[in-house]
Parts: structure tokens; sequence; C-alpha cells
């Protein structure tokens, strides 16, 4: 069975930091490609950054120079360092592992972020 659990949500100050992580299991990790996406109230949810199998790692405009992607292959695991937090970045934030080239595609069940001013 695929799970994909996210973790590291919560409440803090603009400006702070959180990191996230999302334990896979159930797949063969390295094969997969990674990605953080998040969804506020009201609005489309949207791909915050991207770890693939392979190559370099991209984000969206909105975090860049702020958050930062990376994955444990040996723990099964992908993270989301997020730091200089705004309020925008509010959302519920879920974890996307795709294998490439096919429509295997799994998601977490996600975490909250609330940044407040």
């Amino acid at each position: 069975q695929v799970q994909l659990v996210e973790s590291g949500g919560g409440l803090v100050t603009s400006g702070g930091s959180l990191r996230l992580s999302c334990l896979a299991s159930g797949i063969e990790f390295s094969m997969y490609d990674m990605r953080w996406y998040r969804q506020a109230p009201d609005k489309q949810r949207e791909l915050v950054a991207h770890a693939p199998s392979f190559g370099r790692t991209n984000y969206a405009d909105s975090v860049k120079g702020r958050f930062t992607i990376d994955r444990d292959n040996a723990k099964n695991t992908v993270y989301l360092q997020m730091n200089s937090l705004k309020p925008e970045d509010t959302a519920v934030y879920y974890c996307n592992a795709d294998l490439s080239g096919t429509v295997i595609n799994y998601w977490g069940p996600g975490t909250q972020v609330t940044v407040f001013s």
C-alpha cells in the first residue's frame, strides 16, 4: 500500500521558518519525481517546488530564495525548508509523488501551515 505522510506544519510568525517532511512508503522512492504543492482557502492548488528523480530542483517564483526542497532517497523522504515565511504562504501543503512518463501519481493528505503577522 502506498502512503505519503506529511509532517512539520504548524503556526509561525511572519519571518519565521518551518521544515516540512514527507515520508513515502510502498514505492520505489528514488524513481519518483517529488513535488510540494499548496492550496490556500478559495484558491487553486499550486506547485511550490519540484525535486525530480534526476536533475535540478525548481521552484515557483513566489518562493524562490526562501524555500528549499531536498530529498533523501535512503530515507524515502522529501523535505521543504521554508524560511522568511509570509502570511501569504498560509495554505495546506501537499506532497506528491509522480512516476514520470506514466499516470502513476500519489498524494499525501496535507499539512496545514499558518503564518500570522
